[in-house]
């Protein structure tokens, strides 16, 4: 079957639609988990205090949020995701935080209309991975930077490297009968091998592009609480379970939760994960 980008589009925005809250409710393990790649991002980006930054695919924002401190009260933070669901909880989060250089926009990052060269930075924490067409959400970035403006962006290395959320999804694909994804088309690791994020940045355009990894484990208590952060908050598992009955679907879940055992240890849960960070200038 051919792959229908715009039902994928439709898909992956429902998805985010019904997890939303749990996402949200999830920002603590979020923050300490994706802190570090968060600000080398950010560090890349160059983002300092007075910046106007562009977040794309920003789901509930605590990365904007983050951006958001950085900038400071001159600054300018606006986060954009195709979830109108997400970025509620990414306002009601800047309102708590008392955070008034801070904005949202509803919008699909290949769709994406901003003000051209309005922005000194751009960021995408793990959202690029979603773009069927990742060349012209680029484009779309691009054009809102300013010249000499910094886009970085995260997204997760190989399935080997990322244990916690490669060995679910093998255990899913297996149970559901589900093809493996077809070249190019998006998915978590799509952007992972090393050089494939730079490629694809020097492709869009931008120059002096730089590429690190970051070790990023995922700990928690137990093997049990992982189960229950994916089983809550990533949709797409749930997306691609949809064709089993509930008690195939129970089972997975089973056999999902056995397989992470093999990553607790004395000291409580650490999920292997391995993020790759990747910076260019317009």
């Amino acid at each position: 079957m051919a792959f229908d980008a715009r039902l994928y589009k439709s898909t992956t925005r429902q998805q985010w639609q019904d997890a939303a809250e749990a996402w949200n409710a999830w920002g603590t393990l979020l923050d300490e988990w994706l802190g570090t790649a968060t600000e080398a991002m950010l560090d890349m980006a160059t983002i300092g205090p007075g910046s106007r930054v562009l977040d794309v695919a920003a789901g509930a924002g605590q990365q904007s949020l983050v951006a958001a401190r950085r900038v400071g009260p001159s600054g300018y933070v606006l986060a954009t995701d195709i979830s109108p669901n997400i970025l509620d909880f990414a306002e009601e989060n800047a309102r708590i935080e008392g955070l008034d250089n801070f904005g949202t926009l509803v919008a699909d990052g290949e769709e994406l209309s901003v003000e051209e060269d309005s922005f000194d930075a751009a960021i995408s924490r793990v959202g690029m991975i979603y773009f069927p067409d990742q060349q012209r959400a680029l484009a779309n970035i691009l054009r809102a930077l300013k010249p000499g403006g910094r886009f970085a962006t995260i997204v997760y290395s190989t399935p080997e490297r990322n244990g916690f959320f490669s060995k679910p999804v093998s255990i899913i694909r297996e149970r559901a009968k589900l093809p493996p994804p077809a070249p190019g088309q998006p998915g978590p690791f799509s952007l992972g091998s090393p050089g494939v994020l730079a490629g694809v940045l020097k492709a869009a355009g931008f120059r002096d592009v730089e590429e690190r990894t970051i070790d990023a484990p995922v700990i928690l208590p137990s093997a049990a609480d992982c189960v229950r952060f994916e089983r809550e908050s990533f949709g797409a598992l749930h997306q691609m379970l949809s064709g089993l009955d509930a008690d195939a679907r129970e089972a997975t879940w089973d056999e999902i939760a056995d397989t992470l055992g093999a990553f607790e240890t004395a000291d409580g849960f650490r999920g292997p994960c391995e993020l790759v960070v990747a910076a260019g200038t317009k």
